[in-house]
């Protein structure tokens, strides 16, 4: 039996997303948001094509991947609020554990004293991961984490890869 063998290095390798990373951490926080493009843009019907061959591709997914970093960002954060309202077991571990921490946080190394009862720190902490861990696994985030990565990588690469350049940022290359 012989093994098929695919050269992902040499695919990804040529998308060169390098620059486009390296851009967008140097930038902070506010100046992100500066850089939000507006819908009429981001969703121009008129400037949707299929590219013509896969250097095409790689052209426009490198220009629109630094132009439209601040509108993706936002399509893969309401896409992580939709995995979360549909996936409410998962919701409902993150702010139960995050409450509890936040509670038992609170406490200032006290223990909790309800009348009848009385809880170290340390119980209240091994209490949180007996009933956290267990739910956690159970409201099964890997799927969740696999749908999102698969939405998000298919609606931003979809997007940059059919999404037409510019026609002066097009010429201007060209003249190069």
């Amino acid at each position: 039996m012989s093994y098929i063998n695919i050269p992902l290095d040499a695919l990804t390798s040529r998308l060169n997303l390098n620059g486009v990373s390296e851009q967008v951490r140097s930038q902070s926080f506010g100046q992100r948001f500066a850089n939000l493009k507006p819908i009429s843009e981001f969703l121009d019907l008129k400037r949707l094509s299929k590219p013509a061959s896969f250097a095409e591709v790689q052209s426009r997914v490198n220009y629109n991947v630094g132009y439209f970093s601040t509108n993706y960002a936002g399509v893969a954060l309401m896409l992580v609020v939709y995995s979360l309202l549909t996936n409410l077991t998962l919701l409902f571990d993150i702010i139960f554990v995050g409450a509890g921490l936040f509670g038992i946080k609170k406490l200032n190394g006290r223990d909790l004293d309800v009348g009848f009862a009385r809880a170290t720190t340390s119980q209240l902490y091994t209490g949180l991961l007996i009933i956290g861990i267990p739910l956690f696994f159970w409201a099964g985030p890997m799927g969740t984490a696999l749908w999102l990565v698969g939405a998000t990588g298919v609606t931003i690469l979809g997007h940059a890869s059919f999404m037409e350049k510019p026609i002066d940022t097009a010429f201007s290359e060209e003249a190069v």
